[in-house]
């Protein structure tokens, strides 16, 4: 879901130390029960907000397509 009401929230947004200085990044923060996620050159775009197992299965389809050879 893409939310904007998250804005003036305190969220305190993070980037992984892996993204170095690439601009190519995404940001997350954990707000109530929720993880926000975006895009780290448009903060004040669209965020997409994720439940906790949502965002668990997100990271895991991640880090399973990462590990299969590509055809």
């Amino acid at each position: 879901m893409v939310d904007r009401s998250f804005r003036g929230t305190g969220a305190v947004w993070r980037k992984s130390a892996h993204s170095a200085e690439s601009s190519d990044c995404v940001e997350i923060a954990a707000v109530r029960a929720l993880i926000l996620v975006r895009d780290s050159k448009d903060a004040s775009g669209p965020v997409l907000t994720l439940d906790r197992p949502h965002w668990r299965g997100l990271l895991c389809g991640i880090r399973d397509s990462r590990s299969e050879p590509f055809s």
